[in-house]
């Protein structure tokens, strides 16, 4: 049955509303979906589980910009922390018996954190608060950019080849690698600081961390310049779990803004951006405090590892990883396995929200 032109056309005008879903690109393969289904696929991978790909350089920027922020504003706490770290000074900062119960020890150790800065700062001098500020952001920018870097890249490319989504998974593998990455690029810089920390001669026997490092070569040869590595490794442990239980509260974080607000934020304020960025911020320092708390016993043979030899024999009290860990339980006790927990949590867990809000707000900038 023959249609006349105006039927035809009406057949054609149809046809055409019909495919107009369903055109596209090839490179999209949209013409296999179902009108709508595009964009429910794309919104529902890139805002729930996967962020804006940043470039690497980005990464590396951003973490040492963060960590240089973090390292200047908690540096009082990170000398204390190493004091009471070390043996030399175990006695002279843990005079007061400590109460059995829990929370008058907590408050215990806040005053004796709190004495041992004024000690510092009487003693010593101001100047003394900020000891080995210098190799440590020589460290901290070096080891933030790499440790950023590092897990941001190896991140990507799991994702890229595994999957093209985020998992559990690939977080672990990201932050174990970037953990072993920084730890052994880093190491030397790390017990020069420690050194500088736990010198009480007013600049006498190291004058700066150059003079530090000439010390340690002349009389302890190259290797030494790696003690305490074993016990940073075991660190990377901590670094990892602190990424993987900050991965997980930003994702969450990142699906409850896309259920109030959409996908495109239109709805979003100015302090609606500024809660959510607070929160992700605190997010990272919550998980800091979490792998704090379970691996800290390795913060304090790390310290004891890259103490200086004895004077009296010219060698180390610390050889090994396991030796460190068994002779420091036996002469001192399970407690001493924290021993600058105190100042420690109250450096890195701001430090950490430093650290982390800095960089989000410079990865967004170059962007």
């Amino acid at each position: 049955m023959a249609l006349s032109k105006e039927e035809k056309l009406k057949v054609l005008q149809k046809d055409a509303e019909e495919a107009y879903h369903f055109l596209g690109s090839d490179e999209k393969s949209s013409t296999f979906r179902a009108a709508g289904e595009e964009f429910e696929v794309r919104h529902t991978e890139s805002s729930v589980t996967q962020e804006p790909k940043t470039k690497p350089w980005v990464h590396f920027i951003a973490g040492g910009i963060g960590g240089t922020a973090g390292a200047i504003a908690t540096c009082p706490l990170d000398v204390v922390k190493t004091r009471l770290q070390s043996d030399s000074f175990h006695n002279i900062y843990n005079k007061t018996p400590k109460s059995g119960n829990p929370i008058l020890k907590a408050f215990q150790h806040l005053a004796e954190t709190g004495s041992a800065i004024k000690g510092l700062y009487v003693h010593e001098g101001p100047s003394a608060l900020f000891k080995g500020l210098g190799p440590n952001l020589v460290g901290v920018i070096p080891a933030r950019s790499i440790n950023f870097f590092t897990y941001g890249a190896t991140k990507e490319f799991l994702v890229r080849n595994f999957g093209g989504k985020e998992e559990t998974w690939m977080h672990l593998t990201s932050g174990i690698n970037a953990g072993f990455v920084t730890s052994t690029a880093t190491n030397p810089i790390w017990l020069i600081k420690t050194r500088l920390q736990l010198d009480q001669t007013k600049g006498k026997h190291f004058k700066n961390s150059w003079d530090c490092l000439k010390y340690v070569l002349k009389n302890e040869g190259f290797f030494s310049l790696y003690r305490g590595l074993s016990a940073s490794y075991l660190g990377g442990i901590e670094s990892t779990i602190q990424w993987v239980l900050y991965e997980q509260m930003r994702m969450f974080i990142n699906k409850r803004s896309l259920e109030l607000h959409g996908a495109n934020g239109a709805t979003k304020t100015t302090k609606d951006n500024i809660m959510e960025w607070c929160a992700r911020s605190g997010a990272a320092g919550a998980a800091k405090f979490i792998a704090s708390l379970i691996t800290y016993p390795h913060e304090v043979v790390r310290t004891r590892l890259r103490q200086a030899p004895l004077e009296s024999t010219g060698k180390p009290k610390y050889t090994g990883l396991i030796q460190a860990f068994k002779l420091v339980l036996k002469e001192e006790g399970f407690a001493s396995m924290y021993g600058g927990l105190t100042p420690h949590l109250l450096r890195t867990v701001p430090n950490s929200i430093i650290m982390f809000g800095t960089w989000e707000l410079v990865v967004r900038l170059l962007s």
